[in-house]
Order: C-alpha cells, then sequence, then structure tokens
C-alpha cells in the first residue's frame, strides 16, 4: 500500500537522510569522482592575450600630413586578414612545430590554418562604449594546449600585426607616391603636347595671329591704294588705246580718199580736221606725224602695258583679298589661341597642384621610412598562461553540484515514494485506522551490534572520502589543475 500525502517533519528529514544515506553518499562520491575525473583528462586549453596601443604620430601634423588614412577601423579588416592569412600561419606553424603529432598526420594543411584561424581573435578596443570613436587599441588572443607555445605564438602574432601594419603603412604611403608620379608623367606629356599645339597652330596661323592686326591692316591699306592707283592707270592705257586706234582708223579713210578726191573735198578736209584734233591728244603727241607703222607700234605697247597693268591688278586683288582674310579671320585665331592657352594654364595649375602633392607624399613616404608616423606598440606583451580556460572549472563545478542536488533528492524522493513499509506506529495509526496496543522495542544482538558499527564506520568514512573529495575538486576548480597537481608533488616529496 502506498503511502498518502502527510506533514514531514524535520525530525522526519533528518531520519530519512540517516537512513538513506547511501543514496546520498554514493552518488555525491560518484559525482565528485566524475568532476575530478573530467577535470583532469578534459583537454586543457590556454589562452593568452597581448594589448597592443595605437600610439599616434610622432611629428605634429600642422608640419607633416601623413598621407595613410588615419581611420584604424578601416584598416583593422585588411590587417588581420594579412595575420591571419595562409602564409604568416604556415610560418607560425612550422616554427612552433604545431599538429606534429601522430594524430595530425594526415590532416590537410587547409584544415590546419582554419583551425589555426579558430583559435586566433583580434579585437578592437575602445576607451568607451562609443563605436563612433576611433579605437584606442588592439586585442590578440590565441587558444592552445601548450602554454608556453601559447604564449610564443600570441607574442609572435602581435610582432606580425605590427610588422604588417608598417608595411601597409609604408606600401599606402608609396603607392600614393607612385600614383602622382604616374599622374605627373601624364600630365607633363599633355603639357607638352599642349605646347606643341599651340607652338603649331602660331606657325600655321601666324599671320593671322592678333599681334600681326595692326601689320595686315596697314598691308591692306596700301594694297587698296596701290589697287585704286593701278585701275586707274588702267583706264588711262585704255583710253589711249582707244584713241590711237580712232586715230588709224582715221588716218586710213584718209589715205583712201585722197585716191579718189583732191584736199579741197569735204570728206577730206574734215579727216584732216579730225586728225587734227586727234594730234592735239597728249597721248598721241608722240605719234604725231610718224608713220602708221609706229602707230601700230604705240598700239601694241599700249595693249602690252594693258596686259601689264591687268596683270598688276590681279595681284594687288589677290593681296587685298588675302589682307582682308587675315584681318577676318583674326578674332577667330584669337578665340582659338585664347582656348589652347587656357587649357595649356589648366593643365598647368593641376600639374603644380600634384607636384605638390608628390612633395608631401615624399615627406610622407620618408616618415613612415624613419616610423615617426602613427605606430602600434606592444604594452601588455602575452605571458605564460597559469591556469587553462577551457574547460571551464567553476562552470564543471557548478554543473557536478546542480548534478548532485538534483538527483540526490530526486533518488532519495524516489525511494521513500517506492518504500511500503511502516516505520512508526502512528502512521499505522493514520494510515490504516488501526490503534496501536503496544510497541515491542528492538532488540540487537551482538552480530547487529557490529553490523550497525560497522556501517557507521563504514558511513563516517564515504562521508570524510566524500569530503575530501569535495574539498579536492573545489581546489581544482579555483587553484587549477596543474599547480594542484604541482602543489601534491611537494607536499608528497616533503
Amino acid at each position: 500500500m502506498q503511502q498518502s500525502a502527510k506533514e514531514i517533519k524535520p525530525e522526519d528529514i533528518i531520519e530519512i537522510v540517516v537512513r538513506r544515506r547511501w543514496f546520498i553518499i554514493i552518488p555525491f562520491c560518484l559525482s565528485m569522482i566524475a568532476g575530478i575525473y573530467l577535470a583532469i583528462t578534459l583537454p586543457k586549453i590556454y589562452e593568452a592575450s597581448t594589448l597592443i596601443l595605437i600610439q599616434p604620430q610622432e611629428v605634429p601634423k600642422n608640419y607633416v600630413q601623413s598621407a595613410v588614412s588615419s581611420d584604424i577601423d578601416s584598416r583593422y579588416s585588411t590587417i588581420s586578414q594579412l595575420i591571419l592569412s595562409r602564409t604568416s600561419l604556415e610560418k607560425i606553424i612550422e616554427e612552433f612545430k604545431l599538429f606534429s603529432e601522430t594524430k595530425y598526420e594526415n590532416m590537410f594543411i587547409e584544415d590546419k590554418i582554419e583551425t589555426m584561424q579558430g583559435r586566433i581573435a583580434v579585437e578592437l578596443m575602445r576607451q568607451d562604449q562609443d563605436s563612433r570613436r576611433p579605437a584606442d587599441s588592439f586585442s590578440i588572443t590565441y587558444k592552445g594546449r601548450d602554454p608556453e607555445k601559447v604564449m610564443g605564438i600570441t607574442n609572435v602574432l602581435a610582432s606580425n600585426f605590427i610588422n604588417e601594419n608598417r608595411k601597409f603603412r609604408a606600401a599606402q604611403a608609396a603607392g600614393i607616391s607612385d600614383f602622382l608620379d604616374d599622374e605627373l608623367d601624364v600630365m607633363r606629356k599633355n603639357i607638352e603636347k599642349l605646347e606643341e599645339n599651340i607652338k603649331n597652330f602660331r606657325e600655321k596661323y601666324m599671320l593671322e595671329l592678333p599681334e600681326q592686326l595692326g601689320i595686315n591692316l596697314n598691308m591692306l591699306n596700301r594694297a587698296q591704294d596701290q589697287l585704286s592707283k593701278t585701275q586707274q592707270s588702267l583706264m588711262d592705257e585704255k583710253n589711249k588705246l582707244l584713241t590711237l586706234e580712232n586715230y588709224m582708223i582715221v588716218e586710213q579713210n584718209l589715205q583712201e580718199l585722197k585716191t579718189k578726191y583732191t584736199d579741197q573735198h569735204p570728206d577730206v578736209i574734215k579727216l584732216k580736221k579730225m586728225i587734227s584734233d586727234f594730234k592735239k591728244n597728249p597721248d598721241l603727241s608722240e605719234a604725231t606725224g610718224v608713220p602708221t607703222t609706229e602707230d601700230m607700234r604705240q598700239r601694241y605697247k599700249t595693249r602690252l602695258n594693258i596686259k601689264a597693268i591687268e596683270k598688276n591688278i590681279a595681284e594687288l586683288t589677290s593681296q587685298v583679298n588675302l589682307y582682308q582674310k587675315r584681318v577676318e579671320n583674326t578674332p577667330k585665331r584669337e578665340q582659338e589661341l585664347l582656348s589652347l592657352k587656357r587649357d595649356y594654364d589648366n593643365a598647368n595649375k593641376r600639374y603644380n597642384s600634384i607636384l605638390s602633392r608628390k612633395f608631401e607624399a615624399q615627406i610622407a613616404v620618408n616618415l613612415e621610412k624613419k616610423q615617426k608616423g602613427e605606430q602600434f606598440r606592444v604594452i601588455d606583451p602575452a605571458r605564460l598562461p597559469q591556469k587553462p580556460v577551457e574547460p571551464n572549472m567553476k562552470k564543471l563545478f557548478m554543473l557536478v553540484l546542480v548534478a548532485v542536488l538534483g538527483i540526490v533528492p530526486g533518488l532519495v524522493f524516489l525511494m521513500e515514494y517506492l518504500d511500503t513499509s511502516f516505520t512508526k506506529p502512528d502512521e499505522i495509526e493514520s494510515l490504516l485506522g488501526i490503534p496501536v496496543v503496544a510497541t515491542l522495542p528492538v532488540v540487537y544482538y551482538q552480530k547487529d551490534i557490529l553490523k550497525q558499527k560497522l556501517s557507521q564506520f563504514l558511513s563516517t568514512f564515504i562521508i570524510t572520502i566524500s569530503f575530501i573529495l569535495f574539498i579536492g575538486f573545489a581546489v581544482l576548480t579555483f587553484k587549477g589543475v596543474d599547480q594542484t597537481i604541482e602543489l601534491l608533488g611537494r607536499f608528497i616529496n616533503v
């Protein structure tokens, strides 16, 4: 018959604990033994950290402006990738002979690199929690099983971090300098090309440039005057030719009339009168009284003069047109030349600006070479770790205690729940409703007394062992496994 619910008094709990002591002591001992076993046998993972301070530029920025971006957050990812790269980690693996155990013989190098990367942590640190503030320092942490290797690898990682930052800054400054060199070469070639364009333009339009405008105007006026005078001479020569031709015609008609008529004939008199009037013309004064052949010679000469004058007029007209075109093109050439000069001046300004930046970049390169720029400095080097960070002994200790506090009461409760026997007279009266008339005391024989004493001795011994195990587990937890073993070894040697 199962027991029904009843009020439990403190003395009842003590009685149950005493009666069920083995269901308390043995699980407690086993839990302590299991905890100590786990504390000793679980792989020990040690951790070492180093703190790297971001040291500002030594030379005031008012005098020398660094060419490297001062945004450390933007450089964090790049430098972290460099120190976590395969090349960097392979060197560390070879230097410290990591993964040299037999169990790692078939492990691929990629898996080793990935394992190493999982053990390394790089963290930006700030003086406060405001993520908008620039970083003040770096923390590099490494985890491993060998404390000395953990310390050495952490310091190597810090050294690599500092070296990579130095290389990164030097490469960035040199890259800017090289870029500006390339830009200067491009700009220099562009300026030379613009100078050549201006030179070619001046050579091509030398007589149409603004400085030639006064000369062209003077030459144009002179050519126009000469053209006007030459055109007048042409008109005079043509009039002279016309007079000669008319004179020769009249004279020829007179000769024909004389063959038919006498000098008193009216037509002959008329023609003589006309000849007399022709001779009064200044242009025919030289031809007066000369034979007809001389008149023809004079007419031929006049025609040659007309042709020469017409040729001269054509040349003068061409000159007038040429100078007129030069004068008309001068404003256009002036604008074109101004455009070329403007491009040249702009290119010169850009070149001088880049040249100034080049000088600043060269100073920045020298700043990085002499390590006067922003630097990383180790202010807290990695030290030999004394206690492992894994397994978490305090967490393991609390888990074991929680397990004991959870299992033991549950086990005792279960045993009590399944126990249908009566231990006290009042239980019979309350549960069965049968009055108890009398109770008989327990009679202990010598054999039973020995068993009881042995049980008490074993209980005391096991409780003592349990207490020792608990103290040992606590010492392992708060002192450290290695330190406890070392301390125990010293005690034994003593």
